[in-house]
Formats: C-alpha cells, sequence, structure tokens
C-alpha cells in the first residue's frame, strides 16, 4: 500500500527522469506544469506494476513525493537522528550526520518538524533532484511555531521558498507576540535579495493594521536608513508604509520634528558646556526650551516610546542635561492619559542605543518566559528606542534612586559609603512600613533574583552602583548596557568584574530582613534564581536565534558567531539539565564568596563621583 501526492514546484528547470525512479529515498518525476492548485492529485494503489506501466517524461517540473506510512529509519538511527536534532543552532554538522538527516528526512517531517532547520543545512544544494525534493517538501511541512520558524530567516537560509515558509510559520504572531521580535525581524530584511519579498509584505501589512506596530516598524527602519547598504531598501518600505497610512503620517511628522529640535538644543548644550558652568547652562536650556518653536514641537505628541503615552507639556523647570561626555537631555512632561504628575524621557545623541535596545527586549523575553512557566520575578526593563544615527529617547523610571546615591546619603564619608549594609534597608524602610515594607522586601527579593539570573546569562558586564537601581516600592532594575556577552571592563590587563553576576551582602541583608540568621528568606531567594535559570535554558535555542538575527545590525560587541558563544556557555547547552544546575548553583557561590571585590570596585566608583560633584 502506498500513496502518491503530486506537488508542483515554483521553478522553471527542466529535467529528466522515470515515474517510480529512486533519488535517494523518494522518487519524483517531472510532468506539466500548468496552473492548478497544488496538491492536484492524490494516488492509492497497492499494485507495484502500476509504476512499471508509464513511460518517461520530461517537462516542467513537478515533484511526486511518496508519503510514507512508516518510519524508514530504524530506532537506533531515529535515537541518533533525535540527539543531532536536539542540539544548538550553534553546533556544526559533521557530512555523516547531514546525510543520516537528509536519508531521514521523512521522519523529520513527521516526528521532528522542529529540525527544518538542520534539515536545510544538510542538503546539497548544487543537486538539482535534492533541492526539487526539498521544495516539494516544504509545501507538506508542518507549520513551526513562530519562535522556532524565526531562525529560518538567518542568512544561512537565503532560498526563496524557505523564507516565503518562514513568514508563513509567522502569520501565526499575535501583535503582541510580533512586537517582541520586530526589532529582529528588521534586520533579517538585509538577507532579502528582493525588495518585494513575503517578509517585507507580512511587516508592512501588520504595521497597516496596527498602528503601535506600525510606529515601531517606523523608527527601527529610520534609525539605519543613513547606513548606505540598506538605505534605498528601508527607505522604500519607510515610503510605502507612509503612503498607505496617511493619518499615522501626521503623527510621525510631529515626532521626528521633536527630536530634530532635541538635536539641535543637545549640540548647544554640548558647545557651550564647556564655556558655562552648570547653573548657566541649564538656565540656557530653560530659556531655549521655553521660545516658541521649541514648546510648539516638543508639546502635545505621542511618546515614540508608547504610544499610548501622551508627552502633553514641558515642566521647564525640571528639564536638565546630564554630566556624561554626550550631555542627554532630560527632559519632564504631563502625561494626559494616565493621569500621572509627570513622565520623564532622556534624550541622547552621540550614544548607540541599539545594543540597549537588544538586552532590554531580552530582558522582556525572559520575563515574558518566567510569567508563561508561572514565575513572575518582577522584572522592569523600561523603554529605549534607537531614533537616528547613534540617537535616541529612553524611559525614565519614576520614584527610583540608584545604589550609589542611597549609598553616598547614608554617610558623611564617601570611601564608607559603599560598605554600609544597611543603607538599603534603612532607605526601604524610609519609605515603607509595616506590610508595605513586607512587600516591598518581596518586590526587591524577586527582582533581584531575576536580574541576577539575567546578567549572568547575558553576560552583562560594568555593573557599578550607578548601573543598579531601586523603586521606592523595592523593585531593583538595571541601566546602561554597553558591555555584553561577557565583555567585562578591565585595567591594566586585570578584570575589574571578578564575579558572575552582582550579589552583595546588602542586597542579602534586605532579603533575610536585616535578620542575619533567616535562612529560610535566603534559601527561597536562591531557590527563585535556579528556577528562572532552568526555565531560561529550556529556551537557549531562542535567545540564540535571536542575537545572530542582529549579526547584521553592527553592535561592537556582536559581530560574529564566537560573540554568541558566550550564551551557549553560560547556558551549559551542551550539558544535560542536572549538570547545567550544578554549573550555575557553583556560580552563585561564587559571586557570593567574591562579593567583596564588587564592594571594592563600587567605593572606588562612589569616591570618584564623590570628587567630581
Amino acid at each position: 500500500m502506498f500513496k502518491i501526492r503530486f506537488y508542483f514546484l515554483k521553478t522553471s528547470f527542466r529535467m529528466t527522469t522515470k515515474l517510480g525512479g529512486r533519488c535517494r529515498d523518494f522518487p519524483y518525476i517531472p510532468i506539466p506544469s500548468h496552473a492548478y492548485p497544488f496538491p492536484i492529485i492524490n494516488i492509492t494503489h497497492q499494485s507495484s506494476t502500476f509504476l512499471h506501466s508509464l513511460p518517461s517524461v520530461s517537462f516542467l517540473v513537478l515533484c511526486v513525493l511518496w508519503v510514507w506510512t512508516n518510519s524508514r529509519g530504524g530506532k537506533k538511527f531515529l535515537a541518533v537522528l533525535k540527539e543531532i536534532l536536539d542540539r544548538d543552532p550553534l553546533s556544526q554538522l559533521c557530512e555523516n550526520e547531514m546525510d543520516l538527516i537528509w536519508t531521514l528526512r521523512q521522519d523529520c517531517r513527521e516526528n521532528f518538524p522542529q529540525s527544518l532547520p538542520k534539515l536545510l543545512l544538510s542538503i546539497k544544494w548544487n543537486k538539482l533532484e535534492d533541492v526539487a525534493q526539498l521544495q516539494a517538501l516544504l509545501q507538506i511541512w508542518p507549520k513551526l511555531p513562530p519562535r522556532e520558524a524565526l531562525e529560518l530567516l538567518d542568512f544561512n537560509y537565503p532560498d526563496q521558498y524557505v523564507r516565503e515558509y518562514a513568514v508563513g510559520c509567522l502569520r501565526q504572531m499575535s501583535d503582541e507576540e510580533l512586537s517582541q521580535y520586530l526589532l529582529q525581524l528588521v534586520q533579517v530584511l538585509k538577507y532579502e535579495p528582493f525588495l518585494d519579498c513575503a517578509l517585507s509584505r507580512f511587516l508592512l501589512e501588520r504595521a497597516l493594521a496596527n498602528r503601535r506596530i506600525g510606529q515601531f516598524l517606523f523608527w527601527h527602519l529610520r534609525s539605519e536608513v543613513h547606513i548606505p547598504a540598506v538605505s534605498v531598501q528601508f527607505g522604500v518600505i519607510l515610503e510605502a508604509y507612509c503612503r498607505g497610512s496617511v493619518g499615522h503620517m501626521k503623527v510621525l511628522s510631529k515626532q521626528v520634528e521633536a527630536l530634530n529640535k532635541l538635536k539641535t538644543l543637545n549640540s548647544l548644550i554640548k558647545l557651550n558646556a564647556v564655556k558655562l558652568n552648570r547653573a548657566k547652562g541649564k538656565e540656557a536650556m530653560h530659556t531655549c526650551l521655553k521660545q516658541n518653536a521649541y514648546r510648539e514641537a516638543l508639546s502635545d505628541l505621542q511618546s515614540p516610546l508608547n504610544p499610548c503615552v501622551i508627552l502633553s507639556e514641558l515642566y521647564v523647570e525640571k528639564c536638565k542635561y546630564m554630566d556624561s561626555k554626550m550631555k542627554p537631555l532630560w527632559l519632564v512632561y504631563n502625561n494626559k492619559v494616565f493621569g500621572e504628575d509627570s513622565v520623564g524621557v532622556i534624550f541622547k545623541n552621540g550614544d548607540d542605543l541599539r545594543q540597549d535596545m537588544l538586552t532590554l527586549q531580552m530582558l522582556r523575553l525572559m520575563d515574558l518566559l518566567w510569567k508563561e512557566a508561572g514565575l513572575d520575578l518582577r522584572m522592569l526593563p523600561y523603554g529605549c528606542l534607537a531614533t537616528g544615527d547613534r540617537s535616541g529617547l529612553i524611559e525614565v523610571v519614576s520614584t527610583s534612586e540608584t545604589i550609589a546615591d542611597i549609598q553616598l546619603n547614608s554617610s558623611n564619608v564617601a570611601a564608607a559609603a559603599a560598605f554600609n549594609k544597611d543603607a538599603l534597608l534603612n532607605w526601604l524602610k524610609e519609605y515603607n512600613s509595616g506590610d508595605d515594607l513586607d512587600r516591598a522586601i518581596e518586590e526587591f527579593t524577586l527582582s533581584c533574583a531575576g536580574y541576577c539570573v539575567a546578567s549572568y546569562v547575558l553576560g552583562i558586564g560594568d555593573r557599578h552602583s550607578d548601573n543598579i537601581m531601586v523603586k521606592k516600592t523595592g523593585q531593583l532594575f538595571h541601566i546602561d548596557f554597553g558591555h555584553i556577552l561577557g565583555n567585562f571592563k578591565s585595567k591594566f590587563g586585570i578584570k575589574r568584574e571578578r564575579v558572575p553576576f552582582i550579589l552583595t551582602y546588602d542586597f542579602i541583608h534586605v532579603i533575610q530582613q536585616g535578620k542575619t540568621g533567616n535562612t529560610e528568606k535566603f534559601g527561597r531567594f536562591r531557590q527563585c534564581c535556579e528556577d528562572a535559570y532552568l526555565i531560561l535554558r529550556r529556551h537557549g535555542n531562542l535567545f540564540i536565534t535571536l542575537f545572530a538575527l542582529m549579526l547584521t545590525a553592527g553592535l561592537p560587541e556582536l559581530t560574529s558567531v564566537k560573540d554568541i558563544q558566550y550564551l551557549k556557555d553560560s547556558l551549559a547547552l551542551g550539558k544535560s539539565e542536572e549538570e547545567a544546575l550544578k554549573q550555575f548553583k557553583q556560580k552563585f557561590d561564587e559571586a557570593l564568596r567574591e562579593s567583596w571585590t564588587t564592594k571594592v570596585n563600587w567605593m572606588a566608583h562612589t569616591v570618584r563621583k564623590d570628587y567630581r560633584s
């Protein structure tokens, strides 16, 4: 008993064979290609003599796939196949493994549909027969979940029909899920050989149907349109979106005008910052913001960071510029929609925010994966958006302070401030009491666990006390992600950061509610860290894929596949779950044992900060 399905191959080459002829395991024949829907015919027959009674034919290609009802490989081969397919995307396949995958391609389709990326790497693309069968096989391949289909848009898969299949899988995405991966989807447009492709059409369709997606698509494209290699491609897509959404064009034009004004203001401040002291510089900034041209441009606009937020009117007296080299602008707005007292936005000009965007996207994804597994670690991945060549916006998290400021305000001596283990707990007690304090400590415990695991997995460096903040409600969060994937700072060849993640004794002091012997609270915190790590590890391939799709962005610390190796090592993807957990426990103990080095670094940073002020 056998079945035959006929599928058109969308191609124009010719080949000749005989019905029943074998190409490895599957027979195929070319027959006349007309504009029929596929599949055009199904044949079921019980006699093998049927095969020998048909003549040879030679026409435009139509492929016949034999759909076997039983596995072609034995249990031993299937076990080997599964072991190969379970490897992470960075693992290289040897020739024998590729041959096995191709030989058992029908088993892959039926039992391991997620193996499609490895099957595509196993095919000999210079063999016409193999390509013909693959294209036919794609037409009956089960749809992959969108997260798994993302890998097919990598540079390793340039075939047009493979990429069309991947886009077909992405159509299952909700708007919220699409927004989660939009950053990568814009980057992989660079791999498309034609301006008019399935991916660009898909993104435009969804952007025109949802303004939130449209706004972020606009800014992701516009932030790189200055790059000569993609200026035409991105420019065409931008124009297509703007022509298709005339109403939204007015909103986006207002945002562009506002950002141009901020860029001009930032340039003026940089020019005069050396000549004027801070007070006079701030006064000059306020004078500029009060001018009609600036007031009109910077008032009543949708926030590029969040279309739900209306930036109504500037609180000019609360606006300032920051002390760092690029003199970022700190702007304070009234918010019409949420009724909050104020909304803060930081405008940066001269810094590439795309690496911060990528890191914050990963933090949002981690938060989502943890919540899907029933673990809410109270993460706070604030908004960040690149809007042009080395410029962009950052959301200000209200009612929060840096660890450095909390410690400095607790001591009269800057050198001793970093070693005051009571400073953080006393600060939380200042704003919370009774049940509110218990909730604040719980928020701190959960968020600290989340950021410990996240910073270890992503290899986030430069974790001084001004790059870690705490809200008055207890939520801890990290900022400024200039160093990731294990690129830790060093001085005179010595690494300044010698711990896998930040876990100091003043953090433990808060977690234990100020009680030294509170092992129950600390044990729960440690268990949260271990659970969070294992959840991320189960989605390790997704993180590797997302970073791989960003290789074209030209980020300084993500330029080759070798940079992504850090993720594979931190998630221990080549090990069993038990071995991986053992590795993480060792890193946890190391972070706690060597936390004194962190305090020394923080002391040096605090003294330097106090001296500059």
